[in-house]
């Protein structure tokens, strides 16, 4: 037999040791694994407290290890956007991730048809809001021989995916229910449009639980299965009470957070995990210095509880604001700062949406309280399919 080839990720791991936040090559996306677990336990809590469950969205982290820790602590299963995260997360993970939902719409056959190949050796499932979807994964499952689960899509607010109305969604649901290849378990639904502070989310969350409850009684009314009734978000989660539908919630950020939630009172700078560390590099414009990271560091994101705050937070220099990004360079205003960094110096930044940043590493740094650092692999990186 030959020797097996490693693994991109792998030989990451194997360059990358001994490194502390004072010596690695920036940038560099670290995590904090105190605030992590401390993220993760949170949600955990809170969500046993009210009769919840989790099944975080797994798009945020994309790794195999984050998500074992999140089963670990009482998720149900794993949320993905593609077929491709699922592929990366459930081989990795084993029998530790074996419940699946796919949080988005699955109708070419490319995707289709690996859908339902996952079904044969885990519980998978999808959210769909279309007639042609529905045939092209029932399509799929007969030719593969499995079932794949189905929640049928309502739009609650965020007007992006799901029908409009109850009776839109009987329709699908009753198609589903006909369908070979498919099994109807439920209701999805995501409240993505709600930004409000927490203390302001009790009247959007009334409604979207009033537009639940309409769809419910419809689907007593006529037989339909809804054991499982998803939704929830970041910016919701720690409210999902206030929608007694719903029977399990759907956060991804939460487990990092970024200066998205930050802004929007979801969390302090404390919870929030994941920092990038870069250098400084130019102080040669008066009133600015440029930093080693860019859009390929950051994407282009702006914040949007607060758009005018700048590409980020820089912790040791909060009156500093990174006013615009190119491929390789961060531009900062230091103007307002008093006293300024020096080229060469390393500062850290928290993002504003922490979800694409990690898509563009192969891997991050995982630090334990000793300071020590580890290399984490992103195992679904670019999985866009």
């Amino acid at each position: 037999m030959g020797v097996p080839t490693q693994t991109k990720g792998e030989r990451i791991v194997e360059r990358w040791v001994g490194y502390r936040s004072e010596t690695v090559p920036t940038p560099a996306l670290v995590l904090d694994a105190t605030i992590v677990r401390r993220n993760i336990e949170r949600l955990a809590g809170y969500a046993a407290g009210h009769g919840l469950g989790v099944r975080p969205h797994a798009k945020t982290h994309k790794s195999s290890g984050i998500a074992g820790m999140q089963l670990a602590s009482g998720a149900r299963g794993l949320t993905v956007a593609k077929v491709g995260e699922a592929e990366a997360l459930l081989q990795s993970c084993r029998n530790e991730a074996a419940d699946v939902l796919v949080a988005y719409p699955t109708v070419d056959a490319a995707r289709t048809e690996r859908l339902a190949g996952l079904a044969r050796t885990a519980t998978v499932r999808v959210a769909l809001d279309t007639p042609a979807a529905i045939e092209s994964v029932s399509a799929a499952a007969r030719s593969a021989g499995t079932t794949v689960g189905v929640l049928v899509d309502l739009d609650v607010g965020m007007g992006r995916t799901g029908v409009p109305k109850a009776d839109a969604l009987v329709t699908l649901a009753q198609a589903v229910a006909a369908a070979p290849g498919l099994r109807l378990d439920g209701i999805f639904c995501y409240p993505g449009h709600i930004w409000a502070r927490p203390a302001e989310q009790a009247s959007p969350l009334a409604a979207v639980a009033a537009k639940l409850q309409e769809a419910i009684d419809l689907f007593d009314r006529d037989g339909l299965c809804r054991e499982i009734v998803s939704g929830g978000s970041t910016p919701t989660a720690l409210q999902s009470h206030l929608v007694p539908q719903v029977t399990e919630i759907r956060p991804g950020t939460y487990v990092f957070n970024d200066m998205n939630t930050v802004h929007g009172d979801f969390c302090t700078l404390a919870d929030c995990a994941a920092r990038i560390v870069c250098t400084v590099v130019s102080d040669a414009v008066t009133g600015q210095v440029v930093l080693d990271g860019g859009t390929k560091t950051f994407t282009s994101d702006r914040c949007g509880p607060a758009p005018d705050s700048g590409h980020g937070f820089i912790v040791e220099y909060p009156d500093a604001v990174i006013t615009k990004l190119t491929e390789e360079h961060g531009q900062v205003d230091v103007s307002r700062c008093e006293r300024r960094p020096q080229v060469g110096e390393r500062v850290t930044v928290i993002p504003n949406h922490i979800c694409p940043c990690i898509n563009l590493q192969d891997a991050v740094w995982w630090r334990e309280p000793d300071g020590r650092l580890r290399p984490l692999t992103v195992d679904a990186r670019g999985r866009l399919s």
